[in-house]
């Protein structure tokens, strides 16, 4: 059996220079609302640098506080459905036991969204 590793790229972590990619449709929105919203973008500016990158940091704890939440309201809505939950669990019992209930709150999750699109799209075409 043989392990792959990656190679790290050239100047490994001692480079303090990082090329970032550029998306042409996120930098029109940036720009959009930097012009929509003047004295944010103001606010955004004078933010010393430490208080800016923990504003940052925030903002992804809420982001990954805001999906837990939403994986034990998916958890909670399978285990309030027995006849839902042993079907999620049928389709899961192939997972190793302590990946299946992130594997069923994934697969919940995006069902949910499929029955959402399917809805909106019946209620546009009536």
């Amino acid at each position: 059996m043989t392990t792959k590793t990656k190679t790290p790229p050239a100047g490994g972590n001692n480079n303090p220079q990082h090329e970032y990619r550029s998306n042409p449709e996120i930098d029109a929105k940036i720009d959009a609302y930097i012009k929509e919203n003047p004295k944010d973008w103001a606010y955004i500016q004078a933010m010393p640098r430490e208080r800016l990158e923990r504003t940052l940091v925030l903002n992804e704890v809420q982001k990954l506080e805001r999906q837990q939440r939403i994986r034990e309201g998916v958890m909670k809505d399978i285990g309030r459905n027995p006849e839902l939950q042993q079907a999620y669990e049928t389709l899961v019992k192939g997972v190793p036991e302590d990946h299946r209930e992130t594997v069923m709150a994934q697969m919940a999750t995006q069902n949910r969204r499929a029955v959402t699109r399917s809805q909106r799209a019946v209620g546009q075409s009536v």
